[in-house]
């Protein structure tokens, strides 16, 4: 906005330096045009004839430049009937080639003709009808001067307004730039609200500015209105779906166990996993429309450690959790903008899944190392490894797909690191999967955005 201002400003003020530049070269033209008719007046009212009839100046043109060789400013008076010439001291001995036309006597002509030295010059001619002079005589007077002058003149003029110009064009940048300052303060409020309605600090844009900004904030308004409006109507069909299946799956459970007393325990363990499964993802689903819902973090921030602690506690007390060594290492005061209930899903699944797969040890770090600048300010990045055997390359871009199980004989759905991710998504996270040396597995996550303590 401030360089198309900027260009304009530049663009106006060079034509109107070009239009000024013209008008001055205009109004000098016509300004030495009418000295140059005074000086035909003062030659045509000095000229007599003497005795021989030869025409005499009587009174000299007061102007010095006409007695100083090649000054610019000359006359020159031709008598058509002899040929006799009379010229300016300045002309030396140059002859102005007039053109050979016939004129009305009276009559003012203008022309540019060749000068001397190879100049161009600005004529004023008259001719005049001397009726007292036996016989009648007639005089071809002329009045000339250097167009190189009027040259000087406009390019002075120009190299002036130039200057001029420039600093008008200086000022008024100046000012367009605080204008535009001015007027996009109230848009940078908005943005502001809209960025406290993303980290959770308000609900509503409550800004009062000028009434062109007022529509734009009733607008955004509106449109979170309609947002929520959209995701209680999807907690409701979930929520109507999930009932609606409810009673299905409770009567595929029951015809299960029927089966299993009747001695059909095949089929009925693979009726009793079809219906878990269904149960499973229709809480995945769940999960993810109250997500969108509370993905909005609260004004204080959760302390990473004491959540990640309490989970590795509760993994402890597994079987296979209680073979493992677990290292805990993040800062006490580290804080994460997001809910508790979410964040303790999260890393559930992540401490769950990296506990079926370790060996001996499980870590978990997040270190002031590991803090990173990020679009929305400031993340934080936790990182879990385990010593299992890990996977290959090709597999890594597997994970965190819905459903998703690399190896059969362990226990799982294939759910956890896919609603991990899901969580992630929701707060404007991430989590990224890598391979450890010698061997191991990483799971990298990154907290964005970080409140400030």
């Amino acid at each position: 906005m401030g360089l198309a201002a900027g260009l304009s400003i530049i663009l106006a003020l060079i034509l109107a330096g070009l239009g000024l530049v013209a008008l001055f070269e205009r109004h000098v033209e016509r300004h030495i045009e009418a000295e140059l008719r005074t000086y035909l007046l003062q030659l045509a009212d000095g000229l007599v004839f003497t005795a021989d009839g030869a025409p005499e100046l009587q009174r000299a043109l007061a102007h010095p430049r006409f007695d100083q060789p090649l000054s610019g400013l000359y006359w020159q008076i031709e008598d058509d009937a002899t040929g006799t010439r009379l010229r300016s001291r300045s002309l030396w001995d140059f002859v102005v080639a007039l053109p050979r036309t016939e004129h009305d006597p009276g009559t003012l002509h203008r022309y540019v003709l060749p000068g001397p030295n190879g100049t161009q010059l600005l004529v004023n001619e008259r001719r005049i009808s001397y009726a007292d002079a036996e016989p009648v005589r007639g005089l071809r007077i002329m009045t000339a001067i250097d167009r190189q002058d009027i040259a000087t003149l406009r390019r002075e003029f120009a190299g002036d307004v130039g200057l001029a110009l420039s600093l008008l064009a200086t000022v008024l940048m100046l000012a367009s730039a605080v204008q535009i300052a001015v007027g996009l303060k109230p848009l940078d409020a908005v943005r502001g609200h809209v960025a406290d309605i993303r980290s959770g600090r308000q609900q509503r844009i409550a800004a009062s500015g000028p009434a062109e900004v007022m529509p734009l904030v009733a607008e955004v308004n509106s449109l979170l209105d309609g947002q929520e409006q959209a995701i209680a109507r999807a907690r409701a069909h979930a929520a109507d779906l999930a009932h609606g299946l409810k009673t299905p799956l409770t009567v595929l459970a029951a015809d299960a166990d029927r089966l299993r007393q009747r001695g059909e325990t095949e089929i009925a363990a693979e009726i009793e996993e079809l219906a878990g499964t269904m149960r499973r993802h229709i809480g995945r689903e769940l999960s993810r429309v109250r997500l969108r819902e509370r993905a909005r973090p609260g004004p204080e921030p959760v302390r990473l450690a004491g959540i990640a602690q309490s989970i590795v506690r509760v993994i402890q007390r597994s079987p296979r959790g209680g073979k493992l060594a677990w290292s805990v290492a993040i800062p006490d005061d580290l804080g994460i903008a997001m809910r508790a209930e979410d964040l303790s899903e999260l890393l559930g699944a992540v401490l769950e899944n990296a506990s079926k797969w370790a060996e001996h040890e499980v870590r978990v770090m997040a270190s002031p190392g590991s803090f990173l600048e990020t679009s929305m300010g400031a993340a934080a990045r936790l990182v879990i490894e385990d010593d299992g055997p890990g996977i290959s390359p090709m597999e890594i871009q597997q994970l965190g797909r819905r459903g998703v199980r690399l190896d059969q004989s362990i226990e799982g759905t294939g759910l956890g690191l896919a609603i991990a991710t899901d969580i992630a998504d929701a707060y404007g996270g991430a989590i990224s999967y890598s391979l450890c040396e010698p061997h191991g597995f990483r799971v990298s996550i990154t907290f964005s955005p970080m409140l400030p303590e």
